[in-house]
């Protein structure tokens, strides 16, 4: 335990949950007042959350690029998808532009 737990919590970086103070003991947090029972461990709380109803969630991601958005990174983009193989994505890129990869 310490005197000033708050005054810690800022410089905890990767934690799946955090227990605040004398009377937060983790039993009280994973069966009672937590969100989640199911928390990263072995070091995995650098990259991953624990459970929530996010996790059960399916998003859909939307994108509309304009000409000049396109025309500003889309050579870099055709450079990249060409670097990884997937011609057809480059020359998607690169049609619309009015150039080929040819």
């Amino acid at each position: 335990l310490v005197q000033d737990p708050w005054a810690l919590l800022p410089t905890i970086r990767h934690a799946g949950g955090v227990f605040l103070g004398e009377w937060s003991s983790e039993a009280l947090g994973d069966y009672a007042i937590g969100p989640s029972h199911i928390m990263p461990t072995g070091g995995t709380a650098r990259f991953a959350s624990p459970v929530n109803v996010w996790d059960f969630m399916k998003i859909t991601s939307v994108f509309a690029a304009g000409r000049a958005t396109a025309e500003s990174v889309g050579e870099a983009a055709a450079v990249l998808a060409g670097a990884e193989g997937l011609t057809f994505h480059r020359d998607a890129i690169l049609r619309r532009q009015g150039t080929s990869s040819e």
